[in-house]
């Protein structure tokens, strides 16, 4: 939670940043010397109405608990040992349906990093064993890190196979 704390805050102060203007830049009239007053829209003036200051964007308020983004519904298939079903899974604060909400929050915690999506399909093209682990499938959506998702599990081969125990538990533990 952290770490996207500061993501968001690095975030809006480049963004704060890039809206002030440059000192290279010209002025846009003439350079007048006459005392600033504050305007009836807040924005300091000179006596003849010309804009001293621009004004930065304003930072969206903070989001509150049930904004934190943080929500997955994941649907299990032919996992057997009594795991199929749909289940709700809430992070930040944790909550939900899921047989295991704190470990499967923990486990998404761990996998995402900057630059990594936990959800992320096998690449076309990636050599994988010809192993089948199995008729499980799985449909993961919702939104996690602020990122929507939309993922589709199998464990059709060795890839497909190391894609699914890197999510459990929040996908079950369907080892053959």
């Amino acid at each position: 939670m952290l770490h996207r704390l500061v993501l968001t805050a690095a975030a809006s102060a480049t963004a704060a940043l890039s809206a002030v203007p440059t000192a290279s830049a010209a002025p846009a009239g003439p350079v007048s010397a006459v005392p600033a007053t504050a305007s009836a829209t807040g924005l300091a003036t000179t006596m003849y109405g010309e804009p001293v200051l621009r004004s930065l964007p304003r930072m969206p308020p903070p989001g509150s608990v049930d904004d934190s983004g943080d929500r997955l519904t994941v649907t299990v298939h032919d996992a057997g040992g009594g795991a199929d079903g749909t289940y709700e899974l809430r992070c930040h604060p944790d909550g939900g349906s899921h047989p295991d909400v704190s470990g499967a929050c923990q486990q998404l915690d761990r996998s995402t990093t900057w630059g990594k999506d936990p959800f992320a399909a096998v690449p076309p093209g990636t050599m994988c064993t010809m192993l089948y682990g199995g008729p499980a499938t799985a449909h993961v959506t919702g939104t996690w890190a602020g990122r929507p998702v939309d993922a589709q599990f199998d464990r059709a081969d060795g890839c497909e196979i190391a894609r699914w125990d890197a999510l459990v538990p929040l996908l079950p533990d369907s080892h053959v």
